[in-house]
């Protein structure tokens, strides 16, 4: 009876222990790793479409842009527009030949496009009359003089003003009635600025005269161009009146 009991007690003790190495077995065993989100998407680069309808324009007239951005929160158009909506158009008359650009702004980054805007030049309307060339009392110098103006700038610029288009317009008009006439354009400055950069600007100057006269139909051969930046001053008042008439293109018949 005591070897049956002991025999009994040893199966039950190798069971327990058993039992207890199969549960720590179990607690032991590794988790598996979690399962982590993926990583968030870069935001889209914005992209942008800019047009002008219609392209090309007569002096006066107006075109439309438009425009449709992507993935942007800004938009903004230059020169002269500035900000605007993501997607919009706009009614514009530029008084001269203009490349518009539009800048599309968002978290991915920025985009850029350009329409490019042509201003028609209207010839000079033609005289009632033609200009005289010759008369027995009338030099060609002196008909030069009479029908070919002085041309003037805004400060720094080189730039033809709106206001002086109908002047260069009537010099054209009279240099291709008078084909035979050749002639040069001197550019000119006010006396602030240093002479070097003075010389380059009235260079800047004789040569934007010089390209509108040959978009109006005078030869190009016909024209010669030089600066004197601020050495022939027809004022030397310290006034802005003074400095306006010095601001110029002055033409000279080439003999």
């Amino acid at each position: 009876m005591t070897r049956s009991r002991t025999k009994s007690l040893g199966l039950t003790l190798l069971l327990f222990f058993a039992l207890i190495a199969v549960g720590c077995h179990k607690n032991t065993a590794a988790s598996p790793p979690p399962t982590l989100p993926p990583p968030a998407a870069p935001p889209a680069a914005p992209t942008i479409t800019l047009r002008a309808q219609p392209g090309t324009i007569d002096r006066g007239g107006s075109t439309t842009l438009q425009w449709d951005a992507k993935e942007a929160t800004s938009v903004s158009i230059s020169p002269g527009v500035g900000g605007v909506g993501v997607t919009g158009s706009q009614s514009v008359s530029p008084t001269s030949s203009v490349t518009y650009t539009a800048t599309a702004t968002g978290p991915g980054g920025s985009a850029t496009d350009t329409a490019r805007i042509t201003v028609n030049v209207p010839a000079a309307p033609e005289a009632g009359e033609a200009p005289r060339t010759s008369s027995p009392n009338v030099t060609t110098s002196q008909l030069f003089t009479q029908n070919v103006k002085t041309i003037y700038f805004d400060y720094d610029k080189a730039d033809i003003k709106p206001d002086q288009i109908s002047v260069l317009q009537g010099n054209a008009g009279w240099l291709k009635a008078n084909p035979n006439v050749r002639f040069t354009i001197e550019g000119n400055c006010d006396e602030r600025g240093s002479e070097e950069y003075n010389l380059s600007l009235g260079d800047r100057r004789a040569n934007a005269v010089k390209e509108f006269l040959v978009s109006q139909g005078i030869a190009a051969n016909r024209i010669m161009t030089v600066s004197f930046g601020e050495e022939r001053p027809v004022c030397r008042d310290e006034t802005e009146k003074c400095f306006e008439m010095n601001r110029r293109a002055a033409f000279t018949l080439n003999q």
